[in-house]
């Protein structure tokens, strides 16, 4: 296991940049999930961190070792990618045991390493079995095991999940997580899916357009994003936003004036943006000084929480209730928001103001 060390790191194609400078400290043994949009640089950052990319600048280090000009066989680092990569006319076994056969191990510690990694993920009664005799799953499982079984100081994964359809992802994803905390290797995932990285993630690093936007713990990023574009990000379903004014009497936007937390007298009467998430609606039939009134779009019932679109003045926003409500597209409702869950930033989306 190891620490990680990302130093102004940087990427370009000739002119073109696409990485700007990351720094980024993983400590040995964190989960540490790089999630962002596609084309933002997460997997290019993951690729140069494996050896696969040249580094245009900056410095990576694994342990106290400069990296950057080594090859990927000796930065002792194990890559899961998003094709298993598996060879088709190997047996599962033969899979996981290649690359300790290709560097020469003897047949005996590439059998028990093999069986050890079999016994971690479930594959042991598969061991015989081709590829194509296996499910998705089950060949992501695979293609694991072949990492684990040489033991490396740092785990990679580049969106390893994203063949799969939605409820084995949620199984897989548990099972990663749960091979994290066993073998407590140093474990660097990427990914677009922000679920994925709230319930796997130590810390999560929120890239856009090749820069950080914020690094820290889910909740930190869910209740405290630095600006407009983590906000939006973090978080399913995603934060609403409303452009306008702070005024005295609460946040003024087009149609309507929505309760405010405590704001400094010096941001009264500025453009901002306001954030509310959609679990931060609460159905309200006797409107209060907090309650604003709504109208239905469109009601979406879910068994357990009910969404509802709604129009808060002139804006479309989404609500996630617990109550079954009952009503029609063009009733009003009352909803009341929690005050101490709103998110101010500025005009641009780039500063937070509360």
């Amino acid at each position: 296991m190891a620490d990680v060390t990302l130093s102004d790191i940087r990427k370009s194609y000739g002119a073109v940049k696409t990485i700007h400078g990351v720094d980024l400290d993983i400590k040995d043994g964190e989960f540490v999930v790089l999630v962002g949009p596609s084309g933002c640089g997460k997997s290019t950052l993951l690729r140069m961190i494996a050896g696969l990319e040249t580094i245009t600048g900056g410095t990576l280090k694994i342990s106290d070792r400069v990296v950057n000009e080594l090859d990927p066989k000796d930065r002792d680092i194990a890559m899961v990618f998003q094709s298993y990569a598996l060879y088709p006319h190997m047996t599962v076994a033969t899979n996981m045991g290649f690359s300790l056969e290709h560097r020469g191990a003897a047949k005996t510690e590439i059998a028990e390493r093999v069986k050890w990694a079999a016994g971690i993920l479930g594959l042991t009664d598969l061991l015989d079995r081709y590829p194509r005799q296996l499910s998705g799953g089950q060949r992501q499982r695979v293609a694991m095991g072949r990492a684990i079984v040489r033991n490396p100081q740092v785990f990679l994964f580049d969106e390893p999940l994203s063949n799969l359809d939605a409820k084995l992802r949620v199984v897989m994803r548990g099972e990663i997580k749960a091979l994290h905390q066993k073998l407590k290797t140093t474990t660097i995932y990427v990914t677009h899916d922000q679920v994925e990285a709230m319930t796997m993630a130590d810390r999560i690093v929120v890239l856009n357009g090749g820069k950080v936007e914020q690094i820290g713990a889910p909740l930190e990023l869910y209740d405290h994003p630095a600006n407009r574009f983590v906000a939006g990000f973090i978080g399913s379903p995603s934060m609403n936003f409303l452009t306008g004014t702070i005024t005295k009497e609460g946040f003024q936007t087009s149609g309507a004036v929505v309760p405010l937390p405590k704001v400094t007298d010096t941001v009264i009467g500025q453009a901002a943006v306001y954030g509310v998430r959609p679990e931060h609606f609460r159905l309200d039939n006797h409107p209060d000084y907090a309650s604003v009134r709504a109208e239905i779009v469109l009601i979406e019932p879910m068994g357990s929480e009910t969404q509802v679109t709604m129009k808060l003045g002139d804006t479309l926003v989404a609500g996630v209730f617990r109550e079954r409500i009952n009503g029609s597209p063009g009733d009003m409702i009352h909803v009341s928001l929690d005050i101490d869950s709103i998110h101010l930033f500025s005009e641009d989306g780039t500063t937070r103001l509360n």
